[in-house]
């Protein structure tokens, strides 16, 4: 028996086709440019131009979580021998380098693909920015390329013109929107692009294998989704688009659409089994921490979770803003962390405007749904891929964030390419020339002038703060950007003034979050370099009690308070306020010879000689080999009157540094 062929004959193929062509309403025959007909050039002047729109980017340094996943990264720098530790570990274990800190954020975050695209990439070109910064580029653009050609077949059944040009004007407005600027200039944002790029690679190769019948297509289908899950898990909300595209735009029966999309969610079913067996199936839970959990509120002294009423109209509220953003994307900012966004009620008129917004649309979604038009897709589409990233289903660490409107903002461009194609369809040429020309004109105005902000973390922090100075988050990165150039600095009059800046940013965040410990140690920081050694003690009092008796911190604040002991003896003659200060110093770190030696210093001062001496004993037995400590044991002993034992000690601290000898020819025991 002859093997049967699993192709469809040419009349099947045919009679596929004519089907798909009569699925829905066709609009009007209307003419179109003919560089718009022109789809296999148009695709590549769209990829140009996405391209170019963010080649400013290309020079731009590593910026905020830059180094969790790449500089700072363990796995990421090991190159290719790290790809095993970024497929078997939490995305953050690489950074946090210890179990337990990587899940900081509910559920942890299995993304290893893009972190493998950067151990391939540092492998070969080490930390070169250049470099990655291209690679996030040329993703954008590719993705660009790929929505256009997903819109074409997508649209296909409604016409060639009228999918030429609502398959351009999406794409072009996609590609030219602002709010995308972190999520392609910021490299970290590869991981948001790769999600996309794939799930729309998914959606094409499903439609490809539901119009040709082609086995390969839908394979491929359920290997590619594989690969966008591993990016970020926004893909997930693909399991439902895919099917509702189906259902839209090629009239299929549930029975064609589930087999259409089964491919798919076995793609995504086998990621979530991947996705548990290496993180738990531990996915809800908010830690009662403000920077990874924002429904939080002070209730007293203690921090309690917000009430269910004000955190679903916070919510509501902050779903309200990526539509304004959507349409007025200004201003924009990296951080939408407390309270840049204040905890609401539903007094508050936003709250309900958005509220009414969000049930108009879905309205008008179902309730004209068997119209099966490409604006209540966009709708449907917007808010399925929105509400991932919304907190409505799992908590996300943050109120919101530009990124988390990237996937989404393919649902805006539908509509507003809807209305356009419309208008263009009724002969308002002009007007849609008009509309398109000044919209395409100031979103690429705004992604050029917003790109440069991304440059450095410097630059980022300092431009956004102005828009969310009530983010306690951006207050403490711009105390410690300062901080870090202070420290770098050798003009006293510059460190001054950074560190006077320092301040200012984080008594504000800590104002914002009272139990702010990052803040508290960067505001130590800046108390320390103006000097100001009990206000640094201080922070760093609270930075201990809130690290939990962390050694790391414990050793700041023995620095601190070294530092002001040795203030207080020196600059204000207050031996016994020295000797208070020191004494906590050796309690904190008993292991410091510079306190030790201090310590001889302020009793020697109030004529405790005997315990002076131990005091520089101890400073030389902890560093023998420290010629200033070798002679002030030996002035101790002068002092003591043994001035045999004193000369063989100074002398053998002048052996070790001959500048020494000045310093004893001229008394000073």
């Amino acid at each position: 028996m002859a093997k049967q062929s699993r192709k469809p004959s040419a009349s099947a193929a045919k009679a596929k086709a004519a089907t798909i062509k009569t699925t829905a309403a066709q609009p009007a025959h209307f003419e179109i440019p003919a560089i718009i007909g022109n789809t296999r050039v148009l695709g590549w002047l769209l990829f140009g131009f996405a391209f170019l729109l963010y080649a400013n980017t290309l020079t731009h340094g590593f910026v905020l979580d830059d180094d969790i996943v790449i500089r700072d990264n363990m796995f990421t720098q090991k190159g290719v021998s790290g790809i095993s530790g970024i497929l078997s570990k939490d995305t953050f274990f690489g950074y946090f380098k210890v179990e337990g800190k990587d899940a900081l954020v509910s559920g942890g975050r299995y993304r290893p693909l893009t972190l493998v695209f950067f151990a391939l990439i540092y492998q070969i070109f080490g930390a070169n920015t250049f470099v990655y910064h291209l690679f996030t580029v040329l993703l954008f653009a590719a993705t660009t390329l790929l929505l256009y050609r997903v819109l074409l077949l997508l649209l296909q059944p409604r016409g060639a013109n009228w999918s030429a040009a609502m398959a351009f004007l999406a794409t072009a407005l996609f590609a030219a929107h602002p709010i995308h600027t972190e999520v392609v200039a910021n490299i970290k944002g590869c991981d948001e692009i790769v999600t996309l790029l794939g799930s729309l690679g998914a959606l094409w190769l499903v439609l490809k294998a539901f119009d040709t019948g082609k086995t390969m297509y839908a394979a491929l289908s359920g290997v590619v989704f594989f690969l966008a899950c591993l990016s970020k898990e926004n893909a997930a909300t693909f399991v439902v688009v895919i099917p509702l595209a189906l259902w839209f735009f090629r009239s299929a029966s549930i029975e064609q659409v589930i087999k259409a999309s089964a491919p798919v969610w076995i793609g995504f079913l086998v990621f979530f089994l991947v996705r548990g067996s290496i993180l738990g199936w531990k996915f809800g839970g908010a830690p009662m921490e403000l920077m990874n959990n924002p429904y939080l509120k002070i209730v007293g002294n203690n921090w309690v979770a917000a009430d269910a009423g004000e955190k679903l109209a916070t919510i509501i509220y902050t779903l309200g803003k990526y539509i304004m953003l959507l349409f007025v994307p200004h201003p924009l900012t990296h951080d939408y962390y407390p309270r840049h966004i204040a905890l609401m009620n539903f007094s508050n008129p936003l709250v309900l405007l958005s509220l009414a917004v969000y049930a108009g649309l879905i309205w008008y979604a179902l309730s004209g749904i068997s119209k099966k038009d490409p604006v209540r897709f966009g709708i449907l589409y917007f808010i399925l891929t929105l509400s991932i990233v919304s907190n409505l289903v799992f908590p996300i660490g943050t109120n919101m964030g530009e990124r988390f409107a990237f996937m989404p903002s393919i649902g805006f461009c539908l509509i507003i390419a809807s209305g356009l194609t419309y208008w263009w369809q009724k002969g308002n040429n002009s007007l849609v020339y008009g509309i398109l020309g000044a919209v395409l004109v100031l979103f690429s105005f705004k992604t050029l002038t917003r790109n440069p902000v991304w440059a450095s973390n410097e630059r980022i922090f300092l431009t956004d703060v102005k828009v969310s100075g009530n983010s306690a988050k951006i207050r403490n990165a711009c105390g410690g950007v300062l901080l870090d150039k202070a420290a770098k600095e050798k003009d006293p009059t510059l460190i001054q003034t950074m560190c006077e800046q320092s301040v200012l940013h984080l008594n504000k965040a800590i104002e914002i979050y009272p139990n702010y410990k990052d803040a508290y140690i960067s505001r130590a920081g800046s108390n320390f370099l103006l000097k100001k050694y009990p206000e640094a003690v201080a922070d760093y009092r609270m930075a201990v009690k809130l690290g939990n008796d962390d050694p790391k911190y414990k050793s700041l604040l023995a620095m601190a308070l070294r530092e002001a002991g040795k203030a207080q003896g020196e600059i204000y003659n207050d031996a016994l306020g020295a000797l208070k200060y020191l004494n906590e110093a050796w309690t904190t770190n008993p292991k410091d010879p510079e306190t030790a030696r201090l310590l001889g210093v302020a009793n020697g001062v109030t004529r405790n000689n005997n315990e002076a001496l131990s005091w520089f004993q101890r400073a030389v037995d902890l560093e023998p080999g420290n010629a200033n400590y070798i002679f002030d044991l030996g002035t101790a002993y002068f002092f003591m009157g043994n001035p045999a034992k004193a000369d063989e000690l100074h002398q053998k601290a002048i052996q070790l540094d001959p500048k020494l000898k000045e310093k004893l020819s001229q008394g000073g025991r």
